[in-house]
């Protein structure tokens, strides 16, 4: 068998998220479609991170494996074959490589980046829409990025956890939380090995009534310790998130 790793870019508006599902089209099912009608092999596709719906990426990572017999394809001829028949989907393949017999796009990941884009101004979004949470109310990015810092760290994160995560442990370290306002756009930057199931998006609801003045920057902290999902804030709408990109040892 040859594994096949792919770079992965795709708009989640449209999908039920990455993970197969029986309630509509997901990102990975579209891809196995896509690998079926080149190739007539039905594969798994392996993801980095399983993104909810309506959740974007620009660097997702995953791998799959097909037969390496006489008619074996090389990865300019999968990275090719893919992309026309995903041509009507919202989801491009930036990059197609041989790997390793024993890699992993999620087990074989060192560090993980996603951003939330929060657009901060009155007037709506028009070519963003969809792509940024919009918050008319104006935000203060300062007060954020210094109340985040109390997140940094390996902490028992269930204050910022889904009551449906299945990860066995809600200790996480968080290498990077970074909060900045570009003109009319603040945002959120966060990194690590892997996350809970919607971390960033409950961090990014609190960060915001921090930035609304609701809370003290002190109350991050104080909801962190808290271990309890009900005291953090909101979790903020799929739509700002984006999986920016894997990191591995290579």
């Amino acid at each position: 068998m040859i594994r096949f790793r792919i770079l992965i870019e795709y708009d989640g508006g449209e999908y039920v998220g990455w993970q197969r599902q029986t309630n509509g089209n997901s990102v990975q099912e579209t891809i196995e479609d896509a690998v079926f009608e080149f190739s007539g092999a039905r594969v798994t596709v392996e993801g980095a991170g399983r993104t909810d719906a309506g959740v974007h990426a620009l660097g997702q990572v995953a791998h799959f494996d097909l037969d390496d017999g006489p008619d074996a394809l090389d990865s300019r001829t999968v990275l090719n074959a893919l992309n026309a028949h995903l041509r009507t989907e919202n989801i491009s393949i930036l990059n197609a490589a041989v790997a390793d017999g024993d890699f992993h796009s999620r087990f074989s990941a060192k560090k993980r980046r996603y951003l939330f884009r929060i657009l901060n101004r009155r007037p709506p979004p028009t070519v963003d829409k969809g792509r940024v949470w919009h918050v008319s109310q104006r935000l203060n990015a300062r007060a954020m990025h210094r109340a985040a810092q109390a997140l940094v760290g390996r902490h028992d994160f269930t204050s910022f956890r889904s009551i449906h995560c299945q990860a066995k442990t809600p200790v996480k370290t968080l290498d990077l939380l970074r909060v900045t306002r570009r003109g009319d756009e603040i945002r959120i930057e966060a990194a690590a090995r892997s996350f809970l199931h919607n971390q960033v998006r409950a961090i990014a609801g609190s960060l915001k009534r921090v930035g609304e003045g609701k809370w003290s920057e002190s109350q991050m902290r104080e909801a962190l310790e808290a271990k309890d999902r009900s005291v953090a804030g909101p979790t903020a709408p799929p739509e700002g998130l984006y999986l920016v990109s894997v990191e591995y040892d290579d």
